[in-house]
């Protein structure tokens, strides 16, 4: 690896905090390297993940050359503890987003760093270099007559406080070298506001260290009662619950939006163009997390989610799309930011993504399972939603012989992908079943020779008779790690012959070092891709209900070695090099890790 590239560290080497508005990441080494305010789809104000030189940062760290990193979050937390150790002493850095009971209303918006004293005497280094809009915008830096700093450019703001005394370096950065012995506490506290607000702000006076002590114990109150809603169908282990409450770290709470990820471009392979922004919300992983929050008795998370897709697609499926800015919006125009490098040299940034306007027809059977779900759970299809989920079935039933981009958002041209269909299928089917159950008014005979259709599409031209196993797309021979999903949804069942066959050859062709490939068929992009983790875990959980435990605990903690050492996961891996790729934390490695948790706990009989 080149020089220039070693100076970023290993996408493991970070640690994700969130207020569930805001999403910054921490270095191991202390500093953030990736923060956006005051959404987590916002243009960053510290952004060296993505240009060592140029994208700007925020590091507390000791001077000395012998230091010794440990790190963890706070229990039932997503507040951050890094544990320095030198020759001359130990000190804690604490750090979190402050966050209370009025987060919905009024976020707060302020990174708060705390560094206490542990042991000895310690010489600590502070840099505040933020840089706006993607490291495009070096911000004017000045002092205010309190003492704090404002860092202000384009629509950005940031207060910046400090118990230290802080240098501003050419008109704009900050730094400060400190001393810091056992007993003794130093906070930083960086705080968004819209330019024309600070002053107003900074008028009605900066927090105390009283106040600022306070945020930590709220912060740690909110998540603490967070978790403590979640009704357990077994002994959760750590990793499960880090999992939980990464999925929550995702969401944004105003709406209800859930994001895909909190970053954009990081490389699906390193030097390699696979970059995207995943900092919206996607319906299909959306659908993926709701329903796993659900069976864990997160009901709100379930009807927010509904309720804020209705509301994005003005109650139409006609206007429906695969995903949705967090607040909503629509048009999420794909960009190339020409000035940055990209981690590791891996261009171009992309900010937005053009895979929203493709047609993807899964996402109608992900807002029936959905709507299924709720119903199954006791709660009542009110006559608004069923004339929204009536317009999504007969939208289904226009539209599932068009070919479409697929689960996997195939840039090239569009087929006839077998999950496709098969969620089609789906979205059909529960469809039919709430009518019936609900004896609600529908097109039930044109609906159910629908799904007939479709499912003979897919048992002749979507399946190979000659080895017996469903394939990508219509009349292919390729596999697709996608069609572990089938049984999930009830189009075949687990221990259906067909089913086993298929599992085998995907356990047989798309395996690499013990983890799952998407798939190996041509997808119209250049070079290389990792394995991308949520499909082991869909493996794992289908070979536990075939009652293969043995073989599916083997793949299950095959990809729990993908985690880093605070339990947090990436996109993709690449199991050569035992490296993270891809963007991070990824909300559907998280849940797929949950899902086949909850499947081996019921196959293994820990779980009702």
């Amino acid at each position: 690896m080149s020089a220039s590239k070693n100076r970023y560290p290993p996408i493991a080497d970070y640690a994700v905090i969130s207020d569930c508005h805001c999403t910054a990441l921490v270095s191991r080494h202390g500093s953030v390297d990736w923060c956006c305010m005051p959404r987590i789809d916002a243009d960053s104000c510290f952004g060296r993940l993505l240009d060592w030189d140029k994208g700007g940062y925020c590091s507390i760290a000791p001077t000395a050359d012998d230091i010794s990193a440990t790190r963890r979050y706070v229990p039932d937390t997503t507040i951050l503890e890094t544990h320095f150790k030198t020759a001359t002493g130990e000190a804690r850095l604490t750090d979190f987003f402050a966050i209370d009971d009025d987060a919905l209303e009024h976020p707060r918006y302020d990174h708060v760093r705390i560094v206490d004293g542990i042991a000895g005497d310690m010489e600590l280094l502070m840099e505040v270099c933020p840089r706006f809009d993607y490291g495009e915008i070096i911000p004017h830096m000045r002092q205010d007559a309190s003492g704090a700093y404002t860092a202000i450019g384009s629509n950005k703001g940031l207060i910046i406080h400090s118990d230290v005394a802080l240098d501003v370096i050419e008109r704009r950065d900050l730094a400060a070298v400190f001393r810091i012995a056992a007993g003794q506490r130093v906070r930083l506290v960086i705080e968004f506001q819209v330019p024309e607000l600070i002053d107003l702000t900074l008028a009605r006076g900066l927090p105390s260290a009283v106040d600022i002590d306070r945020y930590f114990e709220t912060t740690c109150a909110w998540w603490r009662k967070w978790v403590g809603r979640m009704q357990r169908p077994f002994d959760i282990d750590q990793q499960t619950l880090r999992s939980i409450i990464t999925l929550k770290a995702l969401t944004f709470e105003r709406t209800g939006a859930i994001a895909a990820a909190s970053t954009t471009s990081l490389p699906e392979w390193i030097g390699g163009g696979r970059n995207w922004d995943y900092r919206f919300s996607w319906i299909r992983d959306s659908v993926f997390i709701v329903r796993a929050l659900q069976e864990l008795g997160y009901v709100n998370e379930a009807n927010r989610f509904h309720q804020f897709i209705q509301r994005s697609c003005a109650g139409s499926a006609g206007q429906l799309q695969i995903m949705y800015g967090v607040d909503g919006k629509r048009r999420l125009t794909e960009i190339e930011l020409g000035w940055l490098e990209g981690y590791r040299q891996s261009a171009p940034v992309r900010v937005g993504n053009a895979a929203a306007r493709q047609m993807q027809l899964d996402i109608y059977g992900e807002l029936m399972e959905m709507a299924w779900e709720w119903h199954a759970s006791n709660h009542r299809t009110d006559p608004d939603y069923w004339l929204f989920l009536t317009d999504v079935v007969d939208t289904v039933c226009d539209r599932w012989r068009e070919a479409d981009h697929g689960i996997w958002e195939i840039r090239g041209k569009p087929a006839h992908y077998v999950h496709s269909k098969a969620m089609c299928w789906a979205a059909v089917n529960w469809g039919v079943k709430l009518a019936q159950e609900n004896r609600l008014s529908a097109p039930l005979e044109r609906w159910i020779k629908v799904r007939d259709a479709i499912c003979h599409a897919v048992e002749t031209e979507g399946y190979d008779r000659r080895r017996g196993i469903f394939v990508q797309a219509f009349n292919s021979d390729q596999l697709d790690a996608a069609l572990l999903l089938l049984p999930r949804v009830g189009f075949v069942a687990y221990d259906d012959p067909r089913m086993l066959r298929t599992t085998d050859a995907i356990c047989r062709e798309l395996d690499w070092k013990g983890l799952l490939l998407r798939y190996k068929a041509p997808d119209g992009l250049r070079g290389p891709e990792g394995v991308f983790i949520p499909c082991t875990f869909w493996l794992a959980a289908c070979l536990a209900c075939q009652g293969l435990s043995v073989q599916a605990w083997d793949y299950y903690r095959r990809a729990l070695g993908c985690a880093n050492d605070i339990g947090l996961f990436s996109e993709e891996f690449d199991a050569a090099n035992q490296i993270m790729l891809g963007n991070f934390p990824q909300g559907l490695t998280h849940v797929s890790q949950i899902t086949a948790r909850l499947a081996l706990a019921k196959a293994d009989g820990s779980a009702p």
